[in-house]
């Protein structure tokens, strides 16, 4: 297997949604989930509103079931994942929904289409969640 096969299989069964789809998301209290390294973030910014995960850390943070969930996660949460440009977050959403999580997906096109799109940003460098 190789890596476009791998993102191929990985988005055969998410629901990815547009960065407007993502805002309206956020809005209706759903959990936007960046994944993005600090250099991205502080380069070109976050979304109001996204919780900060590092890479490293995700699973941990979104099992449902473990200790170190992020606050009021639980199985029927809606959870977006978004990196730079949408191809790092399929790869997470997928495991996301391995862990439990079936309304895990990601943004399609990631920070970069939210920002074209003239969505919400603000100033980057946020400590991500410990």
């Amino acid at each position: 297997m190789n890596a476009a096969a791998m993102l191929a299989r990985a988005r055969a069964n998410l629901v990815r949604v547009e960065p407007e789809q993502a805002e309206r998301l956020l809005a209706d209290r759903a959990l936007l989930v960046d994944i993005r390294p600090y250099a991205n973030r502080l380069a070109e910014g976050e979304i109001p509103g996204a919780v900060i995960v590092e890479r490293i850390v995700l699973e941990w943070r979104l099992d449902p079931h473990n200790e170190f969930r992020l606050a009021g996660l639980a199985e029927d949460s809606t959870v977006v994942v978004l990196c730079n440009e949408g191809y790092a977050s399929s790869l997470a959403a997928r495991d996301a929904q391995e862990l439990g999580l079936r309304n895990a997906t990601d943004m399609i096109g990631g920070f970069r289409a939210w920002k074209a799109a003239g969505l919400p940003v603000v100033r980057g460098g946020s400590p991500a969640v410990p």
